[in-house]
């Protein structure tokens, strides 16, 4: 057997491995929250995924090593094993997409519920827990080399963990703030498994205490340290090789790998951001599988989504009738809705808040938002909190596909908005995930608590997509006001808009807990303002959300359910009737 490595004797070594182990360890975690977030979302949800499948890796990591080390205390096997988990870490940018967009397609045909959370969940254990089960070993091995004597064993073992934690710490923070918004998930994976394969190239380059042999070494035991040798020096040189092809083969960030018309595609502290376009349109998604968050129109129309439905706002705030109107976004993204506006309306001043700086920058760059529109870099309801100014508009569009931020989804986030409004100003909220149940989801969710807010609610669905707009007022005359204010328009095509909506616009009255439960007897004095201080009572108000209690991923998975299902019913039931050869002759590959 071959002698102690002479590294080993150092212990700032061996604090230095449990360092970087544990700062690996936290870069992979958040890595593996941006690899799967165009994918699956960021959503509450999503972390405890991660985390959740994180913690199980490390644990049966904590077990085996533990063993292991009891059983053969060789720290040989502890450093092959972080040669290991640095190439599957390399490997990751390479592969890790192509096996999440795998995995999905596998789930989409055996999973009726909560697909996003058995293909998160699937894609989790298939590609981090293996590389973090590895790393989860190394505590418990070192400690079994570290501990010369029980004597000081409680401050040795105290040492490696503090080491472990302050690695933990910063490599929190090191992806978050610079590796990832400097050069991308990708090259962060692979910064990471670089600093795991120097760690153990060190190790394996170091000299033995018995390095120049002992002249008592029996042949065979020498034969045993050459095997032992050669061992070491194929897992370096396949490390090398490997994380060298990763270099080469994973650096790209394209996450959609099968899109040719982006003209941008790149990451930011908060979102996967990709610009597409066409004759006609610029796009901006900020998930690669789910929806489009903006559009520009080239030739200055109507784009006939949401944003069109929306404007039916600044009708029912008497745009016609006033000299200006203030109007402040919620989520202002690249702009679209402001520039509409601007471009329909005459004497409107917008604002913005958007809490994704390089997203209005893509605005300013690809989809014409003007300079004199200021946008502020925050969140919405922190912005709300800073701000004292009051709107005649306010629109809430802070809603990224199935990421819904429940601090401005709540009863006192609404209430706040309402502080905000001018006397007879709107609210108008972009509701994107609408369900085939009226009475459930997070459509009916956001209805019910700005209900218990405003006494005064319309909505409106949008042909062709799963969004609703909902309108929310104090001033119960806000129909009146816009049919008056639009009889001084004179655009057809906003007319024709506005007639759309009109034609389809409904009053939302909200659903008791008695309606709820079936009963008859229903306390219309829920949905009436109480003449003293104009607060609705809420409390019967079935689904109201508020800061303590407010479910929005699971109420948006009830929908995302649904979405999947109607959208892939079909070739369902063509595999289900010809397989995978009836699919293939289906796409007709």
């Amino acid at each position: 057997m071959s002698g102690k490595r002479k590294i080993l004797s150092n212990k700032i070594y061996l604090y230095l491995t449990e360092f970087f182990a544990g700062m690996s360890v936290m870069a992979v975690e958040l890595g593996a929250s941006r690899l799967l977030a165009p994918y699956f979302s960021s959503s509450q949800i999503v972390w405890t995924i991660i985390i959740g499948t994180i913690m199980i890796a490390m644990a049966l990591g904590n077990i085996y090593g533990g063993r292991a080390a009891d059983k053969r205390p060789d720290p040989d096997r502890l450093y092959g094993r972080i040669i290991l988990a640095a190439i599957w870490i390399a490997l990751i940018p390479a592969i890790g997409k192509y096996v999440i967009i795998g995995i999905s397609a596998v789930m989409i045909f055996s999973v009726n519920h909560m697909f996003l959370i058995w293909a998160a969940f699937a894609a989790c254990m298939v590609i981090f827990v293996f590389p973090l089960f590895l790393l989860g070993t190394v505590t418990p091995s070192l400690v079994k080399f570290t501990v010369d004597d029980l004597g000081d064993s409680g401050k040795t073992v105290g040492m490696l963990n503090a080491f472990n934690t302050i690695g933990s710490i910063i490599g929190t923070f090191v992806p978050t703030f610079l590796t990832i918004p400097a050069v991308g998930t990708s090259i962060t994976f692979l910064i990471f498994a670089g600093i795991l394969l120097l760690l153990a190239i060190l190790y394996f380059f170091s000299p033995t205490e018995n390095s120049g042999g002992d002249k008592g070494e029996k042949p065979s035991e020498a034969g045993k340290k050459d095997k032992k040798t050669g061992k070491n020096a194929t897992k370096i040189t396949a490390g090398i090789i490997v994380f060298v092809v990763a270099c080469f083969t994973g650096k790209s960030d394209s996450f959609a790998f099968w899109e040719n018309d982006l003209v941008f595609e790149g990451e930011s502290v908060y979102n996967y951001l990709q610009v597409r376009e066409d004759d006609k349109r610029t796009y901006l998604s900020t998930n690669v599988l789910f929806g489009v968050q903006s559009v520009y129109e080239k030739d200055g129309k109507l784009t006939g989504m949401y944003y069109d439905y929306a404007m039916a706002a600044p009708y029912m705030a008497g745009i016609m009738e006033k000299d200006g109107l203030d109007m402040l976004i919620l989520g202002m993204g690249t702009g679209t809705y402001a520039t509409q506006c601007n471009r329909f309306f005459d004497g409107i001043r917008v604002e913005g808040v958007e809490i994704d700086e390089d997203i209005t920058k893509l605005a300013r760059e690809y989809f014409h938002l003007s300079e004199e529109i200021p946008v502020y870099t925050y969140d919405g309801r922190a912005y709300l909190n800073a701000v004292k100014e009051t709107y005649d508009v306010i629109m809430v569009d802070a809603y990224q596909d199935i990421t819904i931020p429940f601090q401005m989804s709540s009863v006192e986030f609404f209430t706040m908005v309402k502080d905000h409004l001018n006397p007879g100003g709107v609210m108008v909220v972009n509701m994107n995930m609408r369900g085939q149940s009226e009475k459930q989801g997070i459509t009916y969710a956001l209805a019910q608590t700005i209900s218990s807010v405003f006494p005064t609610c319309y909505q409106v669905n949008v042909q062709g997509t799963s969004n609703r707009e909902f309108f929310a007022s104090e001033n119960p005359e806000i129909l009146e006001v816009m049919a008056k204010n639009l009889e001084r328009e004179e655009n057809a095509e906003l007319l024709a808009m506005m007639h759309r909506v009109t034609e389809n616009l409904e009053a939302y009255v909200p659903v008791t807990v008695a309606d709820k439960s079936g009963r008859n007897d229903r306390d219309n004095s829920v949905i009436e303002s109480n003449a003293n201080d104009g607060v609705i009572n809420s409390d019967k108000i079935d689904s109201v959300m508020t800061d303590d209690q407010a479910p929005v991923e699971l109420l948006g998975m009830q929908v995302i359910d649904e979405l999947i299902a109607d959208e892939v019913s079909y070739y369902k039931k063509i595999y289900n009737e010809g397989g995978i050869q009836g699919l293939l002759r289906a796409f007709e590959f």
